[in-house]
């Protein structure tokens, strides 16, 4: 299939033709802007690397040669800016083809890359410059976030750099024209050239106990999404791949980048503000995209179009992750298209951990089988592996030794590092069980977070956004099913003395979190109560909450 990305991995086979183990090639110094796209630019300097449109009929084709040409300007730039290797640098650029040149050069120099979405508010960025000590924010113009970074800017002492995409604003510099004035790029050499152990990428993960943890990983982990591109997504080097998924999130990587590049593929980036089913459609039609991956709630949008009116000829393979998948929507697309969706499971703590592999026959809800790269099981609370048919927690076994694509560890969180690994053992805080056939069925959170729409969303942001208003006492923030969103966002509130429930308050709650955290977090359902189900320890019990409204 492709040539590159088997430098650098070792496959057993089976007689079946299964690859059963993967083990990839390490360099201490492999860097994936060097080693894949300045060499496929070198080799192949108008091989397409990457298709870009807008949703205002703007559109770019980008080779590998030119990725390289602007990211080596972009990283110039960043050096002449006094950017440098170890320092962390938020990326908050929607879909801007920018982002790409702006990641590779932040790999060519050694900097951390923190992707962030452009949905954020001042106090997320406020706790991310922080908790990172983010010198550098390169943003786009669209919207508010150049304000809102200025507004977070008097809040922190970290942040000295701001960059702006395709605007002037007074206080930033100028990304078009840092880029076309700065001088011939000259990689690192002795002790600012990046080693491969280093951070590379850093991405802030919900949880529910506390604020976004900051997920760390090193240069090898492009590498581990070998398996992603080519096993589970199986892109055609001379085809093209669409990952629906906005940069500001781990999905971009798994899709739109490192593992596709190492399979020789162009990417295909559509950059929108709000998804509409047709005008994707429209898109994959017209751009001819022949792999596809998103969560089930775009897939769930697209079965409810007239697929007739779509030539979708050029699309030859579908897979899907973020959230469980519904039998229905598989049968439904299947018979829409003649593809059968090809189900995956992993986090941004990790690469893909599950997968229905190219050789598998998919089983519809299943997310599939252990990926080749990792060894998975499921285990009891006392971290015994369960038999088939019994519910255990999704745990990657690190005892001999740790996995390439597994995390380095919560960045300057050793304490919540030790309690996701321990005992030999990664635990992802997912529950499965798996069948006779060694198929994993996805059962839910153990730490209650919340998938909807492709998003996951933390219950603890949430609830500290609702806990502002004044007339909230306490509240708990769960997850309730949805048909198309997968788990919509509710809030059980209990009131402040003098406060009664009311449809007013509610819009008014509801409002508030809208304009204090990113918008797709509010809760859609509101529910007041007079107490909220408690631990003997005073700790709230989401879980009784949830298997209330199940019973409903």
């Amino acid at each position: 299939m492709s040539r590159l990305y088997k430098e650098y991995i070792n496959e057993t086979i089976n007689n079946r033709g299964e690859v059963v183990k993967v083990t990839f090639k390490k360099d201490p110094y492999y860097n994936f802007a060097y080693d894949v796209v300045d060499r496929l630019a070198l080799e192949n300097p108008s091989k397409l690397a990457m298709v870009w449109c807008n949703d205002q009929g703007q559109e770019k084709y980008i080779t590998f040669g030119e990725m390289k040409e602007y990211s080596d300007k972009t990283a110039s730039y960043f050096l002449s800016l006094g950017i440098k290797k170890g320092d962390a640098v938020m990326l908050i650029m929607k879909r801007h083809y920018e982002w790409w040149y702006c990641m590779m050069a932040l790999h060519k120099i050694g900097a951390i890359a923190i992707p962030a979405t452009n949905q954020l508010l001042t106090k997320d960025i406020v706790y991310r410059v922080n908790a990172a000590s983010v010198k550098a924010v390169v943003a786009t113009s669209d919207g508010n976030v150049t304000e809102m970074v200025d507004e977070a800017q008097k809040e922190t002492e970290t942040l000295k750099i701001k960059i702006v995409t395709r605007a002037h604003r007074e206080g930033w510099h100028n990304y078009e024209e840092g880029i076309n004035s700065a001088p011939q790029f000259v990689r690192p050499e002795g002790e600012e050239r990046p080693k491969a152990e280093e951070i590379m990428l850093m991405y802030f993960s919900s949880g529910t106990t506390g604020m976004p943890k900051m997920v760390a990983h090193n240069h090898y982990y492009s590498l581990a999404h070998i398996p992603t591109a080519v096993y589970w997504h199986n892109v055609d080097p001379d085809g093209l791949h669409l990952t629906v998924a906005e940069t500001g999130w781990g999905k971009a990587v798994w899709g739109k980048l490192y593992g596709q590049w190492l399979a020789e593929t162009a990417v295909f980036v559509y950059d929108f503000d709000r998804f509409n089913s047709d005008d994707l459609l429209k898109r994959i039609e017209k751009y001819k995209v022949t792999s596809f991956c998103a969560p089930p709630t775009i897939y769930r949008f697209l079965i409810k179009e007239d697929l007739s009116k779509y030539n979708l000829s050029s699309l030859k393979y579908g897979t899907t992750a973020g959230e469980a998948l519904n039998p229905e929507v598989f049968n439904r697309f299947k018979e829409l298209t003649g593809i059968e969706l090809m189900e995956g499971f992993g986090q941004t703590e990790t690469t893909l951990c599950l997968l229905t592999a190219t050789w598998m026959k998919p089983k519809p809800g299943s997310m599939g089988k252990p990926s080749p790269a990792y060894e998975v099981d499921l285990v009891d609370e006392e971290g015994n592996s369960v038999e088939p048919g019994q519910v255990g927690e999704i745990v990657l076994r690190i005892d001999k030794e740790k996995p390439t694509g597994l995390m380095i560890g919560y960045y300057r969180d050793e304490e919540k590092t030790n309690q996701a690994m321990h005992d030999g053992l990664y635990h992802t805080g997912d529950t499965a069980w798996r069948d006779e056939d060694g198929y994993y069925w996805y059962v839910g959170r153990t730490d209650d977070i919340i998938k909807s729409s492709g998003y996951r969303i933390g219950p603890f942001e949430v609830e500290s956004v609702i806990m502002e208003h004044p007339s909230v006492l306490e509240c708990a923030v769960t997850g309730v099913p949805d048909p198309v969103r997968g788990n919509i966002v509710k809030a059980t509130i209990v009131l402040a003395k003098g406060y009664a429930p009311s449809e007013e308050l509610k819009k008014e709650i509801q409002e508030y979190v809208k304009t204090h955290t990113a918008p797709y977090k509010y809760p859609r359902v509101i529910e007041f109560v007079d107490e909220l189900p408690k631990t003997i320890s005073g700790k709230i019990r989401r879980t009784e909450i949830r298997a209330r409204d199940n019973k409903k």
